[in-house]
């Protein structure tokens, strides 16, 4: 992510393009070239934040793509398991008004839907953390800027009919000269006055028994349980201090923010469900985790001995076969590494299996994570008896955590991540949140170790100490 803004005058040509777009039936959008110095997509982002705009940051820093997006032009919220294909007949209903603004351009530049599909698809409480973000929540905005492989652009999308096109090339010149302030700041590290999970440890090493056992009895193959991580009176760092410190740790993550009604849902991930490409697609099969080793020797060690671990290799093989079992009827061509390698993370490596091939018929990312998700990674199988043990004892909504997050273009390519490493920020609040693939020699300790090591790289970008 780079720290420098566009120069003055992009608001006059945005100004002047959105005048000479060709209306649409529903909607009208533009996207020019910004020249000079290139933005910084996440201090916009922030400006934006603190000028109470509704605000999406995504970055991919070893693609070198980060992009912005501000307000709502239009959105498709649905509920429940027909989430994915309701967006993805109503997205493609605008593609005709959208598609001039991003041809010739390379994604994810031009108009986008940005956004997320909760892991289960319910409609939260009214009183719950996951509340202003909804069962699942795809918008276009008004304003995106953009920053794919040192190309910078804007997109601006306004209902058809809309003439206020100097007010939104305004909104922009005032989030560009507002950044400047965020590009570059730095917060120093924070506390937090209290810190509670949910569950507590006690209660993890019961259901962590009780799940292994229902496993080892035959009723499960695994299972996922999740432990949410309360902060409570914390003074949290902006924006861009947290998502720089996650690329600090995990380069290779895709980084998200989604800021709506004053709560900000964040984290780095490093598991992709779907990238669709035309008919090509990618995903990728991540299950069993070791800690990182203090010197390069032990590390080896660790990562040999994870390769070697039945129980891990059990769990992988698990989230490998359901999604050679999902994608089978959809791809005319599908490869996969004959075995697992490793993915070395800042705090634990993984075991890992990159997955892709090509799609009997262009179906659009939308439809493909529909059939992906949620996979055994982050809830179990079978499916539906994983989905009831978490239900029954997690003792908390998920929301947005563990489902898809990303991003679509009009043409229905795009990328979903599965939002893992992440939390909720509110105010002096946070919840952040962590899971385990439970199977029949999981031992619990071992289990909340590996959890407090997923919870390390959100609670060292919020300048947090460990947490037990």
């Amino acid at each position: 992510m780079t720290t420098t803004l566009p120069r003055p005058g992009a608001a006059t040509g945005l100004a002047a393009a959105l005048a000479a777009a060709t209306p649409g039936h529903r909607l009208r959008s533009v996207t020019i070239d910004l020249p000079g110095p290139l933005p910084d997509p996440v201090a916009i982002a922030e400006a934006a934040i603190a000028a109470g705009e509704e605000t999406v940051a995504w970055a991919r820093p070893a693609d070198g793509v980060a992009l912005a997006g501000i307000g709502r032009a239009w959105a498709v919220e649905a509920a429940g398991p027909g989430r994915f294909a309701e967006a993805s007949t109503a997205w493609a209903a605008l593609a005709d008004d959208l598609a001039a603004a991003s041809a010739g351009r390379s994604a994810p530049a031009g108009p986008l839907l940005l956004g997320g599909l909760g892991f289960t698809g319910r409609v939260p409480a009214a009183e719950d953390p996951w509340a202003p973000f909804g069962a699942a929540s795809l918008v276009l905005p008004e304003l995106i800027v953009a920053v794919v492989g040192g190309q910078a652009t804007l997109t601006a999308t306004l209902p058809a009919g809309e003439t206020t096109f100097a007010a939104l090339a305004g909104r922009w010149e005032r989030l560009s000269a507002a950044a400047r302030s965020v590009a570059g700041s730095e917060d120093g590290d924070r506390a937090a006055a209290a810190i509670t999970s949910l569950p507590a440890r006690a209660e993890w090493d019961r259901l962590v028994g009780l799940l292994a056992g229902a496993v080892g009895r035959g009723r499960l193959d695994k299972v996922v349980l999740a432990r949410r991580t309360a902060l409570e009176g914390a003074s949290l760092p902006g924006l861009a201090t947290i998502l720089g410190r996650l690329a600090a740790s995990a380069p290779e993550a895709a980084l998200f923010a989604f800021h709506r009604s004053g709560q900000t849902f964040l984290g780095g991930t490093p598991e992709r469900l779907a990238r669709v490409d035309g008919r090509a697609f990618r995903t990728v099969a991540i299950a069993g985790s070791t800690r990182r080793g203090a010197t390069p020797a032990e590390d080896a060690m660790l990562a040999a001995a994870l390769l070697g671990s039945d129980k891990d290799r059990e769990e992988h093989a698990l989230v490998v076969a359901a999604l050679r079992e999902r994608l089978a009827p959809l791809a005319e061509r599908l490869e996969l590494a004959p075995g697992p390698g490793i993915l070395p993370l800042r705090d634990l490596q993984h075991l890992v299996t990159p997955v892709e091939g090509r799609l009997h018929e262009r179906a659009g990312v939308l439809l493909l994570a529909g059939a992906l998700h949620p996979t055994p990674a982050v809830a179990g199988t079978p499916l539906e008896p994983a989905l009831a043990a978490i239900e029954e004892h997690e003792g908390f909504d998920r929301g947005w955590y563990a489902g898809p997050v990303g991003w679509v273009a009009p043409d229905g390519d795009g990328e979903l991540m599965v939002a893992l490493r992440c939390g909720v920020l509110d105010g002096d609040r946070a919840w952040l949140f962590a899971g385990c693939g439970i199977v029949a020699d999981s031992d619990p300790a071992r289990e909340w170790e590996e959890s407090r090591l997923k919870l390390r790289p959100m609670l060292g970008a919020l300048g947090i100490g460990e947490v037990r």
